[in-house]
């Protein structure tokens, strides 16, 4: 890894819709843009356990999951009796469904800010109210209503960490630490170093 304070990683998973509708590539290439670099990066199939593992890194997911999806229910008018950690176990089913139905493309991702980089292209949770520019805002017109609706997941592309807490915790799920390479691409130097050298001859 780089000697620079500001550098860290985070997980960056795409989801079976991604991969459907061939957009691997595609995302990659946003991240590589950014100076963004891989340290892992694997194609697989979860497995439920996998799935509520890391959902729950967080163990009050469950009921503040819950209480969000209630919140945005009150705005459209829907009261909901379930408890919070009800509603959240129901997302928590659709998210196993969704996430184990086809492969999917985990991978860590290493940079300056790279928790914040990653989420600010990635874009909001909901594709619907992403800006353009974002992943989730150029390829994406799902709704939290039209997934509700239809009883499932919402299908945004990706999961990228929400922060380095949860990002240290979501690698170790995903990751053993000897799949993590550690290595420097040609174009570090002239990102990091204060006073890029070696450049004219």
């Amino acid at each position: 890894m780089h000697n620079n304070q500001f550098i860290e990683r985070t997980l960056v998973i795409l989801k079976p819709d991604a991969i459907q509708r061939s957009l691997i590539g595609e995302i990659i290439k946003r991240f590589e843009g950014l100076g963004l670099k891989f340290s892992g990066i694997k194609l697989i199939l979860p497995t439920s356990e996998t799935i509520e593992r890391h959902y729950t890194v967080d163990p009050d997911w469950r009921k503040t999951t819950g209480e969000k999806a209630k919140k945005t229910k009150e705005k459209q008018g829907i009261i909901m009796e379930k408890q919070p950690e009800e509603v959240g176990e129901i997302i928590l089913s659709s998210l196993k469904k969704f996430m184990t139905s086809g492969p999917v493309v985990v991978m860590v991702i290493e940079g300056a800010h790279a928790v914040p980089l990653v989420r600010k292209l990635v874009g909001d949770t909901e594709p619907l109210t992403s800006d353009v520019g974002t992943i989730r805002g150029d390829y994406v017109f799902d709704s939290y209503e039209m997934a509700d609706t239809q009883e499932r997941a919402i299908r945004n592309l990706i999961h990228a960490s929400s922060d380095s807490d949860s990002a240290k915790k979501e690698i170790a799920i995903w990751f053993e630490e000897v799949e993590l390479l550690k290595y420097t691409t040609a174009q570090e130097r002239f990102i990091y170093d204060v006073e890029p050298k070696n450049i004219l001859r």
